[in-house]
């Protein structure tokens, strides 16, 4: 029936309840490419082309990174703080301590970034006010990853809805039946609402019909693999989380290779383990856009030194110089009354 004709209504159309918020299954189209697709919420993931990857290991430059150990000032100057931040801790160590050896480890964090596009495809509706319809008679539907969309900013999360070109269609309203009203169901007959869902501008005449078409929704979500090499020296890797260090490597690609080579062979396993579990999660479910994957250096100093005859020690870690000393050697016993 064209658009512009209407249906008359009696009042026996008063008496009929709200319809259905999305349309039922049977007024959908079939379109190719997206059976299956449903109405109201909870589309369907499309599971990206699959395109055979000639990706496989690429061994990396023989270098060696070593930051030398902090001054004897500065780990006097970091231990003073740490002191200073805990009410309970003399700083007399601090003060008096005599230094016997500074210990420089190699801490390193491996980082992969992996930014995915994944596709759902959903019905939506809008009133119909006579605007133009790009219905299948303009031209074929794309398949759902043959729709061309701006690049986006690389390692940014974004979600973005756009309308499926040619999948258009004039449908009567699923809400109210083609009628332009109906019985509202909140106030039980009491009172009318015109019906929001087509567009009605009243409730004896209105438009009565509704424009359908197939919508689809790109999200794109930047997930991270991260791991510190522990090389079990006695301070909580947990404790990384809170600091940073220096950039020694950086690669970035379409997919990248695992490191091979790397003078810590610890960032060997990681870097496997990463790219494995990132291509097994997403490489069939979504698209991947790029990847990077970065190496940093954290600085690790073990101090040792003297106080009071006795032998202690602690960790200076990080760019920010943070102290790790869970036997600090002068504490009191504070009481809270």
């Amino acid at each position: 029936m064209d658009p512009g004709q209407s249906e008359a209504d009696g009042p026996e159309d008063l008496e009929d309840e709200e319809g259905p918020t999305a349309p039922p299954i049977e007024m959908l189209d079939n379109v190719r490419g997206y059976e299956g697709t449903v109405a109201g919420g909870g589309g369907n993931y499309i599971s990206p082309p699959v395109h055979p990857s000639d990706k496989k290991e690429r061994a990396q430059p023989q270098l060696e990174w070593r930051i030398p150990s902090i001054t004897e000032e500065a780990a006097r100057e970091a231990l003073t703080q740490f002191s200073a931040a805990h009410c309970c801790y003399s700083s007399s160590p601090a003060r008096d301590m005599v230094f016997r050896d500074l210990t420089p480890f190699n801490m390193y964090r491996y980082r992969l970034e992996t930014f995915i596009e994944s596709r759902l495809t959903e019905w939506t509706h809008e009133p119909f006010r006579g605007q133009p319809v790009d219905s299948i008679a303009c031209g074929s539907p794309p398949l759902p990853w043959d729709v061309v969309v701006e690049i986006p900013p690389m390692f940014q999360d974004s979600i973005k809805k756009v309308p499926v070109p040619h999948t258009a269609a004039v449908k009567r309203c699923h809400k109210c039946k083609g009628r332009g009203k109906y019985r509202c169901s909140h106030c039980s007959g009491k009172g009318k609402l015109k019906c929001l869902s087509c567009g009605s501008r009243g409730i004896v005449h209105g438009n009565k019909r509704c424009i359908q078409c197939g919508g689809r929704g790109m999200k794109r979500t930047n997930n991270v693999f991260e791991q510190v090499a522990d090389q079990k020296i006695g301070l909580p890797v947990t404790l990384f989380s809170e600091v940073t260090g220096q950039n020694v490597f950086a690669d970035e690609s379409y997919q990248v290779y695992t490191i091979v080579g790397f003078p810590d062979p610890l960032i060997d396993q990681i870097s496997q383990r990463g790219v494995q579990e990132h291509q097994e999660k997403f490489g069939r479910s979504a698209c991947i856009l790029q990847q990077r994957q970065t190496i940093e250096l954290i600085p690790v100093t073990k101090v040792y030194f003297q106080w009071k005859g006795q032998e202690h020690s602690y960790f200076v870690y990080g760019t920010e110089n943070n102290v790790y000393a869970p036997d600090y050697p002068s504490k009191c016993h504070c009481t809270i009354l």
